[in-house]
């Protein structure tokens, strides 16, 4: 049931919440992600965009983006999915985590006096996308999770017009919603904090089991999956720990899933730290190609040639890349053009 309400700065919609619990006293329980919120008539959950309306939880910014782009796939990043394709972008306000170096703060992190002026149905979304030539869709931006009701019904909607949908996210949601969603996906990256649990929360918010979890139930639903590892300095730079994050996705069957090694740029909590440096990120690449990961990149710093996607058998260049833009492919087929190896990905 959907029902609307305009304020004095914006229009609104709210769309009852997929996952919840009624408990006494008009309490609810929100069962989408880990944090499981439980909220009282009038109050929000962590996320601030699940609120409890007499006695119901409603996701209060559907149909109300605050986002829309059309963006490069390599953008996301998506490195081995459809490249050169364009995506339709879309996000709301919220988020469920609350990283100190959060790089969209303005609206992930901000009130919903920040979200949207203009109401946009699910089928309009689809209708957007078409009419932009965007055979893709991207949750993205801010935290796709706290909008899944808004997402789903978009996915599903455009799963029914051959039209992709791609999840960017933190990973931190339950099983059961996950595994629901996991239905219209067609790729997913998930941005992997940290590998440590105590600085995962005290960086986040949150805990480190659940999205080691959600890679693995991608994986497992045949989701084309890349994982982004920001390393902030002084955070999240520790080889070792960076290591036993390689060993951990060797050992779970990640070898061919792309990990991107992302340089942290100063912002939000964080303003006062340095930018990555160029020689921690190539270190960390190393450890992990060394540790028998076959796709390692390095994002947010310019004319690396660690843009480039390499053969891991013959060793050659497959796809030369300058920022989001391909120079040359010689993936024909999903294989390497020079020596008809395998090249895992959705070509």
């Amino acid at each position: 049931m959907i029902s609307l309400f305009n304020s004095s700065e914006n229009k609104r919609t709210q769309h009852e919440a997929y996952y919840y619990e009624k408990l006494s006293d008009q309490n609810v329980q929100c069962l989408l992600c880990p944090h499981n919120c439980m909220i009282k008539p009038g109050k929000a959950g962590i996320c601030h965009n699940k609120v409890n309306t007499g006695g119901k939880l409603f996701c209060i910014d559907y149909g109300n983006p605050c986002a829309l782009n059309v963006d490069p796939i390599e953008k996301k990043p998506l490195y081995h999915f459809k490249p050169q394709s364009k995506v339709y972008s879309i996000a709301t306000t919220g988020c469920n985590f609350h990283c100190l170096n959060c790089q969209n703060y303005s609206i992930s992190q901000g009130n919903h006096a920040q979200a949207g002026k203009e109401i946009l149905m699910p089928e309009e979304v689809v209708a957007h996308c078409l009419k932009e030539n965007c055979m893709t869709i991207a949750y993205t931006y801010s935290e796709p999770i706290t909008f899944y009701e808004y997402m789903f019904d978009i996915a599903q909607l455009a799963n029914e017009k051959g039209i992709s949908n791609v999840l960017i996210s933190n990973g931190y949601i339950n099983e059961k919603p996950l595994l629901d969603l996991s239905k219209y996906l067609s790729a997913a990256n998930i941005n992997l904090k940290s590998f440590d649990e105590t600085l995962h929360q005290k960086l986040t918010g949150g805990k480190l089991f659940p999205v080691l979890n959600t890679l693995k139930t991608l994986k497992d639903k045949g989701v084309w999956l890349e994982i982004t590892n920001l390393i902030v300095p002084t955070w999240s730079d520790d080889m070792d720990m960076i290591k036993r994050m390689c060993d951990w996705l060797i050992e779970n069957g990640f070898k061919n899933t792309p990990l991107h090694f992302s340089r942290f740029s100063p912002t939000y909590k964080l303003s006062t730290l340095p930018y990555t440096p160029l020689s921690t990120l190539e270190s960390a690449r190393n450890i992990a190609l060394n540790a028998g990961i076959r796709f390692v990149y390095i994002g947010n710093v310019a004319h690396h040639e660690a843009e480039n996607s390499f053969c891991p058998s013959c060793h050659k260049t497959l796809v030369e890349r300058n920022g989001y833009h391909i120079i040359s492919n010689h993936i024909k087929e999903g294989k390497c053009a020079f020596c008809d190896a395998r090249i895992e990905g959705v070509w």
